[in-house]
């Protein structure tokens, strides 16, 4: 009954952050591109934004100190200053592995946009420094509600790559079209955001606490840039989604959060979080060796490894494999604080933060990850992709759709289908609706990202599903079952799945769940003998017999209508 009561008091409370004096109201209207605007972290001073010019940018503002030194490895220490930050650009990446991007790396392309989706994926061109915690705003203060709804921006790449120097992730067309605010911001990746070191008195995921300390610092100053601290909703993708989900069990009894929107990645998952490693030790030790650091004590290791040239650290975690780079060496391990490892008696007790979550998948996520294996000159047979496809995505969004349903939490779970010219990666044989397709729809950054005009239908459906997500960050739990949208809460025995882009349509249709996942429990006897998922929960295909794996799935109906919707 408390969180139920907690829960019917979030309009209440909106309406009061929202009920600001009148003369407060007129200064937000004032609001001049770019203002000097006071933080925690210090004066922020923005700019007009690239395409729209009355969106307000803020680029590069540091919300923790820098982790170098002392601080590698170690939780994150609050930014706090006073002096005056001039936004004008991103930050460099957090070191990163990058993936080579060649011509010859991939299938058949369906035009020069393609190698630009890749080479933005792959981090081309951009910087990379430690002191890399920062994060980006575009607000639009002058027009619209007085506290404006928040869109919290988790970016994927396995725990191992991205940043939010991305142009897909670009927040102008969502801050000027739908009234919102949005926010991203960089976090450790690879050995130091995911050390996994248990017992040594550091954090086993600092890059999640990284998320974590961002996410404080825009509840404490969103209000100044016009946004309401009461409507929070944080969304990711791959390693961002399943950042997303984790969140949801990490920070129960302090949410800060309003909502919930997972993209192909869900910590929801019981078979996958039982494979989730303990710890990164060996991994660590291995690296350590390679800069002349200790090959059997992790006590002796850090201090020594805290002393190299990060990129020293990222040579010796690379790896020449690029599906084997994207998954990367560390990930995410358990650590009892922001990990657990009892995600099924979580998920039946309901332990978790009891809001609102909109989740879903691409129909062929694998159509990204069969180009990164031919970068590589790797293939394997079509079962294990759609095996990939169906258990580290789909089962993954069933798992965090369940959960809530089992709970009574407003939840809806989607599906998408578009395949454009301007988005497809491969066209012989198709990439389908792969892997991070839909967001330079959902950011509605798709001709900015890709350099291409949109077709009329693909225009339509951006239309649409940027103004979905921002009318969850606004009402996450009523907003989408009226109208314009009347999407029906997920069901897992009705037609409740929200399927996007169908025959590249602009209005959803709404299948049966189970057409798609009714083999997620015929396959859990499989998950056990597989080694421990790395990055986004992705299997590592390079600790298993592949023919013998493909065989067994054969005797399994897995095969679900990857084609098109139900």
């Amino acid at each position: 009954m408390r969180l139920f009561t907690v829960s019917a008091l979030f309009p209440i409370l909106s309406l009061l952050a929202n009920a600001a004096p009148t003369d407060d109201f007129d200064k937000r209207q004032a609001f001049n591109v770019g203002q000097a605007v006071g933080t925690t972290s210090g004066t922020v001073v923005g700019h007009a934004a690239t395409n729209r010019n009355q969106v307000s940018e803020y680029l590069g503002i540091p919300f923790a100190r820098p982790p170098v030194g002392e601080l590698r490895f170690a939780e994150p220490e609050p930014f706090l200053g006073s002096g005056t930050i001039n936004a004008e650009r991103y930050s460099p990446d957090c070191p990163a592995n990058l993936l080579p991007v060649t011509d010859d790396s991939v299938l058949p392309l369906a035009g020069p946009n393609s190698f630009k989706l890749l080479e933005d994926l792959a981090q081309v061109g951009n910087a990379q420094s430690e002191d890399c915690l920062t994060l980006n705003i575009w607000t639009k203060p002058q027009t619209g509600e007085r506290a404006k709804a928040v869109l919290f921006w988790i970016y994927g790449g396995g725990f191992s790559i991205g940043a939010t120097n991305n142009p897909t992730y670009d927040g102008e067309f969502l801050a000027d079209d739908e009234d919102v605010i949005v926010v991203s911001a960089n976090y450790r990746l690879n050995v130091f955001g995911f050390p996994g070191l248990p017992g040594l008195g550091l954090p086993q995921n600092p890059g999640l606490l990284d998320q974590r300390l961002a996410i404080e610092w825009v509840r404490d100053n969103i209000a100044a840039f016009g946004g309401d601290p009461n409507r929070i909703t944080i969304f990711g993708q791959s390693a961002g989604g399943l950042s997303v989900d984790i969140y949801s069990y990490a920070w129960v009894s302090d949410p800060i959060v309003a909502g919930f929107i997972p993209h192909s990645g869900a910590a929801s998952n019981p078979s996958a979080a039982a494979l989730l490693p303990a710890n990164n030790s060996a991994a660590f030790l291995t690296v350590s060796e390679a800069v002349g650091c200790s090959a059997t004590s992790l006590a002796a290791a850090i201090p020594c490894v805290r002393t190299k040239p990060f990129q020293a650290l990222l040579d010796a975690s690379r790896s020449d494999n690029p599906l084997a780079a994207v998954t990367g060496s560390f990930s995410p391990t358990v650590d009892g604080r922001v990990v657990f490892a009892d995600i099924a008696e979580r998920i039946a007790s309901g332990n978790f933060i009891r809001r609102p979550m909109l989740v879903g998948n691409t129909n062929y996520e694998t159509g990204l990850f069969k180009v990164v294996a031919a970068a590589g000159n790797q293939t394997f047979p079509d079962i294990i992709w759609e095996f990939i496809n169906l258990i580290a995505f789909t089962c993954g969004a069933k798992g965090a759709a369940d959960a809530r349903a089992a709970q009574g939490v407003p939840v809806w779970r989607y599906r998408y289908f578009g395949e454009f010219p301007n988005t497809r990666l491969t066209l012989n044989p198709s990439s389908g609706a792969w892997h991070g397709g839909e967001l330079p729809l959902v950011f509605g950054s798709t001709e900015f990202a890709t350099g291409v005009a949109n077709t009329p239908a693909e225009a339509s459906l951006q239309t649409y599903l940027k103004g979905a997500w921002a009318a969850f960050a606004k009402d996450p739990a009523g907003a989408l079952g009226r109208a314009p949208y009347r999407w029906p809460r997920y069901n897992r025995l009705t037609r409740t799945l929200v399927q996007f882009g169908c025959n590249n349509a602009t209005q959803p249709r709404y299948g049966l769940p189970i057409s798609f996942d009714l083999s997620c429990s015929l396959i859990d006897g499989l998950v056990g003998s597989l080694p421990p998922v790395t990055g986004g929960g992705i299997p590592d295909l390079g600790g298993i017999d592949i023919g013998e794996l493909a065989g067994a799935l054969e005797g399994i109906s897995i095969r679900g209508p990857l084609s098109g919707c139900s």
